[in-house]
């Protein structure tokens, strides 16, 4: 198991978790539906404007209680680095910059309270 890079800093409240899928994988996302996610690296955007240490801590966890989208995909995956960034662009702002090096791959996932197309972007095969 690799160790996850944290570059998390102190009132920031987005934040990008990095996941490596190593094989193709059908995957039931709660209410969203079943999808097959292929191999590679994935990138999901989030926020937390209180606790974000609580709330990537409960990320980095496999076991728990599925509450969020990213709880489905999470035992599937290795988390490889988590970075947080600074309010001001938001957080469909910040997945819209991810959108520019990949593509939604599941369409409404991370982003059943806003109106943009996923917070879960695919970037690419691993290297």
């Amino acid at each position: 198991m690799k160790d996850i890079v944290y570059d998390v800093q102190k009132g920031h409240t987005l934040y990008a978790v990095f996941l490596e899928l190593k094989e193709w994988n059908t995957i039931e996302i709660g209410k969203l539906g079943t999808f097959s996610f292929a191999p590679g690296v994935y990138v999901y955007v989030g926020s937390a404007k209180k606790n974000m240490e609580k709330r990537l801590a409960r990320h980095v966890q496999i076991d728990k209680k599925k509450r969020w989208h990213l709880d489905y995909l999470r035992p599937y995956c290795q988390i490889t680095k988590i970075i947080s960034y600074e309010t001001s662009i938001g957080e469909c702002g910040l997945a819209s910059k991810f959108k520019k090096k990949g593509k939604v791959c599941v369409p409404r996932f991370g982003a059943s309270d806003c109106k943009c197309g996923g917070h879960l972007i695919f970037l690419g095969e691993c290297k």
